[in-house]
C-alpha cells in the first residue's frame, strides 16, 4: 500500500537520535535551547517548543489569556485540535468560512463575524499556502484582537517574502511524523512579542516560576521554584529536539522535493476530466505539505474505495469541524459554512511525501486517469 504521508529519516537523523541518548541530558536539556535559536533563523520569530502542535494551540491560547466567554473566529477546515484547545479554556468557536480556491479562510466573512467577544482570529494555513496574512492583520489590528496562525502544515512557507512566524501575533507550528519536518511528536510556539511567548512558555512548563526575583514566597531555601498560575507539561525532550534539529537542516531540501512531486502530479493531470486543483494565490512561497484534488462529490467516495483497490491510500483533509458530534451535541449545524462543505465532499488527498518515488507517482497518476475516465 503506498500511503497518503509518511516520515522521512536518514541515517544523520538516526545518529543525531543516538548521539543525543549518550548526553546528561534525556528531557529538557541543551538540545532544546538550540531546536529553538535554529528555529528562529527559519520562522523570523523567538520560538518555545514544545510537545506536540496541539500542545502549541494550548499554549497560544494561554498565552493572549483567552477566558469563558470569549470567541475565537476560526476555519472549519483544519484538524479538531485548533478549536478544542480554546473550547478547553471556555472559549466559543465561531466559524468563518473558506475561500473555495485556496482552503483558507476569508477575511471578509470574518471581518463580517467580529463582534465585543470576539477575542482572536485564527486563520490554518491549509495544505502549507499561508493564509491572508496582510488582510487578517488589518482586521485584527482595527479590532484590537489578536491574530494567530495554525501554521501545522507550513513551517518554512512565506508571505509575500516574509517567513510564516514573523507576521501574526502569535504562530503554531506541528512536528508530527507526516508534517514538513518531524521530531517524532513535537511542535513550537512563535511570536515577535515577548509577553505572548513568555506567557508561552510559562504555561508549556507547569506555569513555573525558578528566578528567585520573581519570588512572591521569599523565605525558602535556595531549592524553591513556586508556580503563579496554573500551567502543563508540554516540555519537548533534548531526544526529539535531536531529531528535530536534524531535520530543519533539510527543510530546503524537503520543499525543493515537495514542489517537484506537485508539479509532476499537476502537469500529468491537468487535462482529466472531472478534477479540478487546489490554486496557488500568487502572494506566497509555500512548502506544499499536501496534494488536494477535487472530484465530483457523488463519487469521492468511490474513488477513495477504488484507489485503495489499487494498493493507494489516499486521505480527506478534512471535515468541517463543527460536524463532529462534539459541536453538534453543542448545537452547531450543518450549513454554517456552504463553501468548506462543498470543499470538503470533493477533496481527496493523494499521496504526496518527500520519499514519494517516481514510480510512485506514476501509479498514481495512472490510477488516477483510470478512475476519472467514469466520472
Amino acid at each position: 500500500m503506498i500511503p497518503y504521508a509518511r516520515q522521512s529519516i536518514s541515517h544523520r537523523d538516526v545518529y543525531a537520535v543516538v548521539k543525543s541518548l549518550r548526553n546528561d541530558f534525556l528531557t529538557t536539556g541543551p538540545l532544546v535551547e538550540k531546536f529553538e535559536n535554529e528555529l528562529e533563523s527559519v520562522v523570523g520569530a523567538p520560538t518555545v517548543v514544545v510537545s506536540s502542535g496541539t500542545a502549541a494551540l494550548h499554549a497560544a491560547y494561554s498565552a493572549i489569556e483567552l477566558q469563558p466567554g470569549d470567541e475565537i473566529i476560526a476555519s472549519p477546515m483544519t484538524f479538531i485540535a485548533t478549536h478544542a484547545t480554546a473550547a478547553l479554556f471556555g472559549a466559543k468557536i465561531v466559524f468563518a468560512d473558506i475561500n473555495r480556491k485556496t482552503g483558507n479562510i476569508d477575511p471578509a466573512n470574518v471581518e463580517a463575524l467580529i463582534n465585543h467577544r470576539t477575542k482572536a482570529v485564527v486563520g490554518v494555513d491549509y495544505a502549507g499556502q499561508p493564509i491572508e496574512l496582510d488582510e487578517l492583520k488589518r482586521i485584527t489590528e482595527k479590532n484590537n484582537i489578536y491574530l494567530v496562525e495554525d501554521a501545522a502544515h507550513s513551517l518554512g512557507s512565506k508571505y509575500k517574502e516574509k517567513s510564516v512566524g514573523s507576521v501574526a501575533d502569535i504562530t503554531t507550528f506541528s512536528f508530527f511524523a507526516t508534517k514538513n519536518i518531524t521530531s517524532g511528536e513535537g511542535g513550537a510556539v512563535a511570536s515577535n512579542n515577548p509577553n505572548l511567548l513568555d506567557r508561552a512558555r510559562f504555561f508549556s512548563r507547569q506555569g513555573m516560576v525558578r528566578n528567585s526575583n520573581d519570588f512572591k514566597l521569599t523565605d525558602q531555601g535556595a531549592w524553591h521554584q513556586e508556580v503563579h498560575e496554573f500551567g502543563l507539561n508540554y516540555r519537548l525532550p533534548d531526544i526529539l529536539c535531536a531529531l528535530g534539529i536534524s531535520q530543519l537542516q533539510k527543510l530546503d531540501q524537503f520543499k525543493t522535493k515537495r514542489n517537484t512531486i506537485r508539479e509532476n502530479y499537476l502537469q500529468a493531470l491537468k487535462d482529466v476530466n472531472g478534477i479540478e486543483f487546489l490554486e496557488k494565490d500568487g502572494t506566497s512561497d509555500p512548502v506544499w505539505h499536501l496534494f488536494p484534488i477535487f472530484v465530483p462529490k457523488e463519487s469521492r467516495s468511490q474513488i477513495f474505495d477504488d484507489l485503495a483497490k489499487w494498493g493507494i491510500k489516499a486521505q480527506v483533509n478534512y471535515i468541517p469541524s463543527y460536524w463532529h458530534p462534539v459541536f453538534q451535541d453543542l448545537g452547531y449545524k450543518r450549513g454554517l459554512c456552504p463553501n468548506a462543505e462543498d470543499f470538503y465532499q470533493r477533496e481527496l488527498s493523494l499521496p504526496f511525501y518527500v520519499d514519494l518515488t517516481r514510480r510512485k507517482q506514476q501509479e498514481i497518476i495512472k490510477a488516477i486517469k483510470s478512475l476519472a475516465s467514469n466520472l
